[in-house]
């Protein structure tokens, strides 16, 4: 049996807290965060100018470094075109549009600039492509590195090409590194012993991925936080005391999936649709990842969202709806609160209840 963040419920105990005495902090490797998320590296969500207001908001914002910014100079004309298509047509011009080549100038651009306005650097390769981009991102500045798949293993066999050794390059990096996905316990230890400094768990997007339908994969994201977190505390023993960090990636839609997502055993979590919301969104209220764009086999699509505040209001509010979708860590550190627990590390232990009948 596997279980979805909507099966599940949190469970208070004796001990309540005031709200203004919770700590949301997230540190990882060397950089602090206010709020224990990273904006999903998707065209729909960053654009330089959105990762260095969500960087000043306190999360972290990860550029996608093969995404239109590092493809077109100007892409203003590439996202109107995208806000205007059809259902029927988006995918076929997604394909079209992401054939544009990657251009290393202007991958290194986008990278300066957001270092430039004085926050953390951080971008996303697949694993396809980080070797033979990463090194033009190290000389821009690049400061933590995600290397994001649908399934990323530290394991891949390939008769036709000889396949990144990810031990062997993390290790040759002097920044962080966060890869994923992953879903299960073994799948998160061999990426945790590559020496990544965080896993990415799940298979990315939620409202606009169709990797079930198209592949057949997919976990409940309760039942794989639950599983890797296990795998996090092995490996603590097991290294002598090295934590990785346990991102959430995919399916986290409203406020309380982020607390659920926290209390099973993530870190923090990778944010998307929640984020394609504000009205800085490049993507102006539609949404879509990189696997909608696949060459050969699309496994996403172009979907309407809507405009509901800026990214202040959707991160820290106030609010004006009671559907989640906004004042995200607002209702995060109510919901520590009424459970009882001070930090994120703390509500790793609240009681945690399968509910039945759904």
């Amino acid at each position: 049996m596997a279980y979805s963040l909507d099966e599940i419920a949190l469970v208070p105990a004796r001990r309540t807290r005031d709200p203004d005495d919770v700590s949301t902090k997230w540190r990882i490797d060397a950089f602090n965060f206010e709020f224990p998320v990273m904006a999903a590296p998707v065209d729909s969500v960053m654009s330089p100018d959105t990762a260095v207001a969500f960087a000043k908001l306190g999360a972290c914002p990860v550029l996608d470094l093969e995404g239109l910014w590092v493809r077109y100079q100007d892409p203003a004309a590439i996202y109107q075109e995208i806000a205007q298509l059809s259902p029927e047509r988006a995918v076929t011009r997604l394909q079209e549009i992401y054939q544009a080549p990657i251009d290393p100038e202007l991958l290194a651009a986008r990278i300066s600039a957001v270092k430039a306005a004085g926050v953390i650097a951080c971008g996303a390769f697949s694993p396809a492509r980080v070797g033979d981009y990463y090194k033009t991102a190290l000389d821009a500045g690049l400061e933590m590195l995600v290397i994001r798949g649908t399934t990323v293993s530290a394991e891949h066999v390939g008769a036709s090409h000889e396949p990144i050794n990810l031990k062997e390059f993390i290790y040759q990096l002097d920044i962080p590194v966060v890869v994923g996905g992953c879903a299960s316990y073994q799948a998160a230890l061999h990426l945790m012993r590559t020496g990544a400094a965080g896993v990415l768990v799940g298979f990315g997007g939620g409202s606009a991925h169709r990797t079930e339908d198209v592949l057949g994969v997919r976990v409940p994201m309760a039942t794989a936080l639950a599983e890797v977190a296990t795998a996090r505390r092995d490996y603590l023993d097991e290294s002598g005391g090295r934590y990785v960090h346990v991102i959430a990636d995919g399916g986290i839609g409203r406020s309380g999936d982020l607390a659920k997502a926290l209390a099973v055993g993530a870190d923090a979590v990778m944010l998307g649709a929640p984020l394609a919301r504000a009205s800085e969104a490049p993507g102006r209220g539609k949404h879509w990842g990189s696997e909608a764009a696949h060459a050969s086999l699309p496994r996403g699509a172009v979907v309407e969202l809507g405009t509901i505040g800026d990214l202040a209001e959707i991160m820290t509010g106030p609010s004006q709806r009671s559907d989640g979708s906004m004042n995200l860590i607002g209702a995060l550190r109510r919901s520590m609160a009424t459970c009882g627990y001070a930090d994120v590390k703390e509500f790793q232990r609240v009681e945690v209840a399968v509910l039945g009948g759904r």
